[in-house]
């Protein structure tokens, strides 16, 4: 086992792993962290999005060993001190139906809307490229992300 210690939502964590374990089964199943999910196994559905040094990345498909000393936001993070503007927008759009892709799309957003606080459209489906939605489709997201970034 080997201990690593990183920024996990604001507060500095640590946890013992070994070598061949998979962040995403660690922030779940070790840290308790619920927003990132499972859905493929393969990077390519964006269920298990997180924010690895503010840039949305898959966490299906980073060992957790690799880590050691970044900083980790989950949608928990962002959601600390209540919604943000683009979840607001969120839901009052409806874009969501059963929520599972939600938090992949919102943190994909969210380092969207940190580079770039007024995206246009183009760039607005680029960024939630990598996040399957199974249920609304994309354009009530593609149209909460424009209404969020307008009240910047």
């Amino acid at each position: 086992m080997k201990k690593i210690s990183f920024s996990l939502n604001g507060e500095q964590r640590f946890v013992y792993i070994t070598p061949n374990e998979i962040l995403l089964d660690v922030l779940r199943y070790k840290m308790g962290t619920k927003s990132p999910k499972c859905g493929c196994d393969t990077g390519d559905c964006g269920a298990c999005t997180i924010l690895l040094n503010g840039k949305a990345v898959r966490s299906c498909l980073i060992f957790a060993v690799e880590v050691e000393s970044q900083d980790i936001v989950t949608l928990e993070g962002i959601s600390r001190d209540g919604l943000t503007p683009l979840q607001k927008a969120l839901i009052e759009h409806n874009a969501f139906q059963c929520g599972y892709c939600a938090p992949g799309m919102i943190l994909s957003a969210t380092e969207l809307i940190n580079s770039n606080p007024h995206p246009g459209e183009e760039e607005i489906k680029e960024a939630i490229s990598g996040n399957l939605c199974r249920c609304t489709g994309y354009q009530p997201v593609i149209d909460a992300i424009k209404h969020a970034t307008k009240k910047h």
